[in-house]
């Protein structure tokens, strides 16, 4: 699976990405792949490894570039100290207003590369990259085809920069894939979200698994193969249809 480290200018600094394509000449469509909140390492890149193989190009940028280099994190062992400690000062540095400034120099480059077929591409993100993914489609309605949310967080709080405050901006469809018991994103949140899309009149559809928060990241404690393989299922059936008709 061919993988190019690259480096994307944005109007805050140098965000390291990998672009991960198929096997072939292509083109393909895009899709801007956001990571949780544990950050660039491994497993973020086996999973978009894993997306490209089902026939996309996948732009992995690294959301926390503002905060500068940090050592690849290891989820159980976070889980296991003062985790809010840890990705505290990571999390600072990123946010729905940051990701979809972002989204402009990443969508920018996308535009330059000849494997790419057509102007309109895909965002995915897990857990805390799920906001940001919906951040993105908000800011070019017009470029994002398809959104996907696995088990993100706080989509719809009474704070200025929540993401359901962005949804009547959508043009997307969207799929939110939520977890069990979810304190992040508890189903009075999930109604409030979900009747946001609604109102703007998104083309939308929520799955609740039986499966704790965390469940499609392969380094997670609580990674779920049998729902994570569901998951999948899922994301790809939204992206053939948005993306290639």
């Amino acid at each position: 699976m061919p993988v190019e480290p690259i480096v994307i200018q944005t109007l805050d600094g140098q965000c390291p990405a990998d672009v991960f394509t198929p096997e072939g000449a292509g083109p393909w469509p895009a899709v801007i792949f956001h990571g949780d909140a544990g950050g660039m390492r491994p497993a973020m890149r086996d999973m978009a490894r894993k997306l490209a193989e089902g026939g996309y190009v996948v732009l992995l940028p690294d959301l926390y570039y503002r905060f500068g280099p940090y050592a690849p994190l290891v989820p159980a062992e976070v889980f296991q100290g003062d985790a809010g400690a840890i990705l505290g000062p990571l999390i600072a540095t990123t946010g729905t207003d940051k990701a979809a400034r972002d989204t402009d120099a990443l969508l920018a480059y996308l535009d330059t590369r000849s494997d790419v077929a057509g102007r309109q591409v895909g965002a995915v993100g897990f857990c805390m990259g799920a906001g940001l993914a919906l951040a993105a489609a908000a800011r070019h309605p017009a470029r994002f085809a398809a959104v996907a949310s696995f088990h993100g967080g706080r989509l719809a709080t009474d704070a200025p920069a929540s993401p359901h405050w962005l949804v009547p901006a959508l043009k997307a469809e969207v799929y939110i894939a939520s977890a069990e018991n979810d304190d992040s994103y508890p189903p009075a949140m999930a109604q409030r979200f979900e009747a946001a899309l609604a109102a703007a009149g998104v083309r939308h559809a929520s799955e609740q698994y039986p499966a704790p928060h965390g469940w499609m990241v392969p380094d997670f404690p609580v990674h779920d193969a049998a729902c994570a393989e569901r998951g999948w299922q899922a994301l790809l059936a939204l992206l053939a249809r948005t993306l290639r008709g």
